[in-house]
């Protein structure tokens, strides 16, 4: 549970990362440095130099997320921390906390399973940092208890509204659209790069 009293309250991070994250990144940096290094063609070098930058800077961005990304929840609304920036939302510009599922099969093992958003009244929604069930052993029970403490500071209560439902569905949908865009863009990024490294 984050350290509470009352309302005021503050979600870190608890448990560390697996040793595996960085064991895999540091071999594809060092993989990727040395390709540079041996070899004879500029455009292969080019392509491992890139590889290597991408690396180093997931390396020094994952790391860096975890020890400064968090939840701070006071009076005045709540702060989301993540590696390098922050947004505070007034509590009456907050529209509803949900914990809710990451759909895949990697949940639970590669990133958390229950994970929580913060949703305002344009139907957008963020994710909340260290609010999840690799940090808290019952994120369901935390959000419950922390709307329930929000009541006073909000002025209103957390009755949900069919038009901002309604538009939560719509941008939801239109994030999914957009993932797999980006999906594929990085996709036949990574393709380029190694066709680069390797031409066949």
């Amino acid at each position: 549970m984050g350290e509470a009293t009352g309302v005021e309250r503050v979600y870190r991070r608890r448990r560390r990362l697996p040793g595996r994250y960085f064991l895999a990144a540091g071999a594809a940096i060092g993989v990727a440095l040395l390709r540079v290094y041996t070899d004879d063609s500029e455009l292969r070098r080019w392509g491992a130099l890139g590889i290597g930058l991408l690396l180093v800077t997931v390396l020094v961005m994952v790391p860096l997320n975890q020890y400064r990304a968090h939840t701070r929840v006071t009076a005045h609304g709540v702060t989301a921390q993540w590696a390098l920036r922050a947004r505070t939302w007034a509590w009456r510009e907050v529209y509803d906390i949900r914990v809710e599922r990451v759909p895949g099969n990697g949940t639970g093992t590669t990133y958390p399973e229950w994970v929580a958003y913060l949703y305002d009244f344009q139907g957008r929604r963020f994710t909340l940092p260290q609010l999840n069930n690799w940090q808290l052993d019952d994120p369901y029970a935390e959000v419950t208890d922390l709307c329930l403490a929000a009541v006073p500071y909000r002025g209103l209560d957390w009755t949900r509204r069919p038009d901002i439902e309604e538009q939560i569905v719509r941008r939801i949908a239109r994030g999914k659209t957009w993932a797999v865009v980006a999906a594929l863009a990085l996709v036949a990024l990574i393709v380029a790069a190694v066709f680069a490294v390797n031409p066949v």
